[in-house]
């Protein structure tokens, strides 16, 4: 099967699921796709199991897709750039100490409590799994995705600041999460790598650092670029080699891309937005990337739906999914807590802010991804099942109800 045929099935899903969803279910769009590619995924494993093999067919297809090489390398890039584009940088430079917490310390706070906790689960159910593969874990499993609640959100008139707060730490988390699974993963595989505290901070460090750095170059360079021209197709040209040959060369570097794509994004949405574009190219741009942004996410959260027809659901691995679903909510709740009950003697926080950022902190598709992405071998196929159920309830119980949470608890009469 080629890739555009590929391209063309999964599109054609895409489209028909969006359209039942628009008619009939009226769910927000990300959980409808990914409910209805769910149905139609148990709807094939019913029917094959009555002689009827309609699941073949697209266990072929998804077989031909590298699911965390299509998003990390791919997709990833060009949905933060997006996110990215459209955040008020004064906004959220007032919340930047913030942001910058929670996406580092909240992070790793929750790798590690995730990952202890999981290992002492395992054990205590009789079953085999490393610690290091327990921590493996918490990394993929902590950054936060509010793709699908960020318009849930807004409609919940919850405090602008808080709404930037929960963005902005989602689009920084990403890189910072992705960067310390590869830390964990050098040292489960085995690496020739120097795992001592000071090479390590100096390897995040670098990712992280030099991914900030670099995303500022590009966006800078790119801005000058746009300064020069007032064609808005040269201009939509121009951020779409932003994306994808910046993001590539920062693969090649060894400098976090999702950061760089952050950055620069930033840069031009802001900075470009004000001084180097024509109100026919903002407008232009901005539709563009938004149907850009739209697209993929349609495409990501359906990928997501049909991972089931690959997923083999063993009991234990099920069970542990299921007990792994409050222990993740739990470390989410302390990794916001701590920073936030800190801060607070320095800054004041809108009403219910630890409660609506832990409910709001979704698990999507780059957990998934990074799931996907570990060594072949039982316990990347243990891994994904408990990481695909922590995703399906975050993405469908958390995304159903954290509008109608936060408009309680941010004072909003709910509807």
């Amino acid at each position: 099967m080629s890739a555009f045929d590929v391209v063309a099935i999964l599109t054609t899903l895409t489209a028909l699921f969006a359209w039942v969803n628009h008619r009939y279910l009226r769910l927000p769009p990300t959980i409808g796709l990914m409910v209805l590619a769910m149905v139609f995924s148990a709807a094939l494993v019913t029917a094959s199991r009555f002689g009827a093999d309609f699941q073949a067919p697209l266990r072929e297809l998804l077989a031909e897709i590298d699911f965390d090489s299509v998003l990390l390398n791919g997709m990833l890039g060009a949905l933060l750039f997006a996110g990215a584009l459209h955040i008020d940088l004064d906004d959220l430079k007032a919340q930047r100490f913030v942001v910058g917490v929670l996406a580092t310390v909240g992070v790793l706070t929750s790798t590690v409590i995730v990952g202890g906790l999981i290992y002492l689960v395992v054990g205590a159910l009789g079953l085999d799994l490393a610690l290091g593969y327990c921590l493996l874990f918490g990394a993929l499993i902590s950054p936060t995705d509010p793709i699908a609640v960020g318009a849930i959100l807004r409609r919940a008139g919850i405090p602008r600041s808080l709404l930037i707060k929960i963005t902005g730490e989602s689009l920084f988390n990403d890189g910072v999460g992705v960067v310390v699974f590869i830390v964990l993963l050098e040292t489960v595989g085995g690496g020739h790598v120097d795992l001592s505290a000071g090479s390590v901070a100096r390897l995040i460090g670098v990712e992280v650092g030099g991914g900030l750095v670099y995303g500022a170059i590009i966006g800078l360079l790119a801005y000058h670029l746009l300064k020069r021209v007032d064609n808005y197709q040269v201009e939509i040209l121009l951020t779409l080699a932003v994306v994808t040959g910046g993001y590539a060369l920062a693969h090649q570097l060894h400098l976090s891309g999702p950061l760089a794509m952050v950055v620069a994004g930033l840069l031009i949405g802001n900075q470009g937005r004000a001084f180097a574009m024509s109100a026919t190219t903002r407008d232009r741009l901005d539709a563009f990337w938004e149907l850009v942004d739209e697209f993929l996410n349609a495409l990501l959260f359906v990928l997501i739906g049909v991972e089931v027809l690959v997923l083999d659901f063993e009991p234990g691995a099920a069970l542990v999914g299921a007990i792994a679903i409050p222990i993740v909510l739990g470390a989410r709740w302390i990794a916001v807590a701590l920073p936030v009950t800190i801060l607070r003697r320095w800054r004041t926080f809108s009403p219910g802010a630890i409660p609506i950022l832990t409910w709001s902190g979704l698990r999507g598709g780059i957990s998934v991804a990074l799931a996907l992405a570990l060594p072949t071998g039982s316990e990347r196929d243990f891994l994904l099942v408990v990481t695909y159920t922590v995703v399906v309830f975050s993405i469908v119980g958390q995304g159903l109800t954290a509008g109608r949470l936060a408009k309680r608890l941010a004072g909003q009469p709910v509807r």
